[in-house]
């Protein structure tokens, strides 16, 4: 049954522009900012609680509920793809949906730059003067190999550019099937598999407890001397000590890390400055190109929801996106 006009109540913690836009919809809903300090005290009056991964969601993580969550609370809608940000309590109650797939064209742009930036490297060979014009073998990204542990939207976006650039695409994914439409890359069960023949390891997975140091000493071990990583995923999916120690070694080539843990690293930390890592502030997804994206999916999923139907990309508790 739909709405009737105004009475959808959306408490969103998005900035004054995008809200709005929100404002603007059809349904005519009643748009009010969430308190910044501590957003889910909105539960109380709205119907709709948009969030974003602020910092006042941090100490939430370690504390139980507060009394006030779910409220009367129908829809929570994360502006980000991944949830592991939240408490855990944010998946009592109502609907949970997520930014899945708005930011992954963006991703799948910095992954292919990474990759070709290392496989070129342009700045190193650079001549600065008479002594440096010599010759230099360049890389080649026709013919590497790409290995994908992850194929969601992310994934998907990197395979149909390496596709197209003439690499092969070598991916594990959970549910084990290529996604309809997608062909060309090969599919296999195990992702020690994918990091035993990739020369670029491009993990795009969630953040989950069965995640959480996915890449270890013994997945590291398996990679082929001088191969690239590539992290757009999360922090927690690499075990940080193990990557050090694996490119101190020089068995791991180089490593282009978008995230970390924590976020940011402390002053001083090694990843800031070794000498085969390339740090960004995770920044990959291009939020200010790609939340006309987010905000396109938020007003559909808004139609949805005052129509009577769910939001799309709901989250599944038990896997925890």
């Amino acid at each position: 049954m739909s709405l009737a006009p105004n009475s959808l109540v959306i408490a969103s913690q998005l900035e004054p522009a995008l809200n709005d836009a929100l404002a603007s919809h059809p349904a005519r809903p009643r748009v009010i900012a969430a308190p910044e300090d501590e957003p889910w005290r909105a539960a109380a009056d709205a119907d709709v609680l948009v969030v974003r991964p602020s910092p006042a969601w941090a100490p939430a993580r370690a504390a139980p509920a507060p009394p006030v969550w779910p409220g009367r609370l129908r829809w929570v809608c994360s502006a980000s793809a991944g949830i592991d940000f939240y408490p855990a309590w944010l998946l009592d109650g109502p609907l949970v949906s997520c930014a899945r797939g708005t930011a992954s064209e963006e991703i799948a742009d910095y992954v292919i730059g990474a990759i070709y930036r290392q496989a070129k490297d342009l700045d190193g060979v650079a001549a600065r003067g008479p002594e440096g014009w010599r010759y230099t073998a360049l890389g080649q990204v026709l013919g590497s190999t790409i290995g994908l542990v992850g194929l969601g939207a992310i994934g998907q976006a990197v395979a149909r550019r390496a596709l197209a650039l003439g690499a092969r695409v070598v991916a594990v994914r959970r549910t084990g099937a290529l996604p309809e439409g997608l062909s060309g890359v090969e599919l296999v069960a195990r992702v020690e598999d994918v990091v035993a023949r990739a020369d670029h390891i491009v993990l795009a997975v969630p953040a989950t407890p069965q995640t959480r140091h996915l890449v270890d000493a013994t997945l590291l071990a398996r990679a082929k001397p001088g191969a690239h990583l590539v992290n757009v995923a999360r922090g927690s999916v690499v075990d940080q000590a193990a990557l050090l120690e694996a490119l101190d070694r020089g068995h791991l080539g180089f490593a282009t890390l978008d995230v970390t843990d924590p976020e940011p690293l402390p002053a001083g930390h090694r990843l800031y400055t070794h000498p085969r890592v390339r740090l960004t502030p995770h920044l990959s997804s291009n939020y200010t190109v790609a939340r006309d994206k987010l905000l396109a999916k938020i007003l559909g999923d808004i139609t949805r929801f005052a129509q009577g139907e769910p939001p799309r990309d709901l989250v599944e508790p038990a896997r925890g996106y």
